[in-house]
């Protein structure tokens, strides 16, 4: 009898040991399986982005990524070149801060493997004068400082035409116009397309008597109100939307496809038109 007891005590002493390992093994199966799982969720994204309004719409963005598991890391540009180097080259997941006639610019100028998402905000493209309160204002001869940006030129001489200072070829596709394509210019205005957009609104500032184009995001960085400063100013209608640009490859990316998403939400939207007083105007995804 007292055998059979120690045999008994042996068996359930080795079913309790078995048990307990199988729990052990389990919590820690379930624990590496909870740490991968987490490992697989969060993303980090490096964007590269305009100061104003483009980093400051991101900034905005980053705790509703954050809860989607989506980390982004922002990069801040203050010119139109190297973001775009930088997407190309791996040192930037995605870009936002151009419009699509530029980019589709820089891929023929580059042959960079570039793409969009989807269009985020219509920034409406004004013309500034210190001391030019009016069109009937505007005196013969008068110079109109504009950005060196080929992809602007159809955009700044159209907006131009729109209120009856120039007239432009019929016939031509004006988003793509360019000096030449000008036949009547009553005021004798002259274009002058030689100067890197950051450098406009020192222009605005140091010279009298000039009209400058003066695209919105460095209008705003430098105190400019494009609703309120601008001589003559786009509609909401404008075609020039900004956009997620991406590398080619990278278009399907979910992470990127979800940022898209969270820009388009009603609460980024409506951060837009309030923190910008309307100059800047959000677009609905595709």
């Amino acid at each position: 009898m007292k055998k059979l007891l120690a045999i008994l005590s042996i068996i359930l002493v080795l079913a309790l040991a078995a048990c307990g390992t199988g729990k052990d093994e389990d919590k820690g199966k379930s624990e590496s399986a909870k740490n991968e799982s987490d490992n697989q969720e969060q993303v980090e994204l490096v964007i590269g982005a305009s100061s104003e309004p483009h980093a400051e719409i991101l900034e905005k963005a980053k705790p509703i990524l954050a809860e989607k598991g989506i980390k982004i890391e922002i990069e801040p540009y203050q010119d139109y070149v190297f973001p775009n180097d930088d997407l190309a080259n791996g040192t930037l997941d995605a870009n936002y801060f151009q419009h699509i006639p530029f980019l589709e610019e820089t891929k023929e100028k580059t042959g960079y493997d570039l793409d969009y998402i989807d269009g985020i905000h219509v920034e409406p493209l004004g013309v500034y004068s210190k001391d030019i309160a009016s069109l009937d204002d505007i005196d013969d001869n008068t110079e109109v400082i504009m950005s060196n940006s080929v992809a602007d030129h159809g955009r700044i001489l159209s907006l131009f035409e729109e209120n009856g200072l120039i007239t432009l070829k019929d016939g031509i596709d004006k988003a793509n116009a360019t000096l030449d394509d000008i036949v009547e210019n009553p005021k004798k205005l002259k274009f002058s397309p030689d100067y890197e957009p950051a450098l406009l609104p020192e222009f605005y500032n140091s010279e009298d008597h000039v009209l400058v184009a003066i695209n919105t995001n460095y209008a705003i960085g430098a105190g400019l109100s494009p609703l309120n400063d601008a001589l003559f100013i786009e509609d909401k209608d404008s075609p020039y939307v900004n956009v997620i640009a991406v590398r080619t490859e990278d278009k399907e990316n979910k992470a990127l496809k979800t940022l898209v998403d969270v820009l388009h939400s009603k609460e980024i939207q409506d951060f837009i038109l309030k923190e910008y007083n309307g100059a800047i105007v959000p677009v609905d995804g595709k």
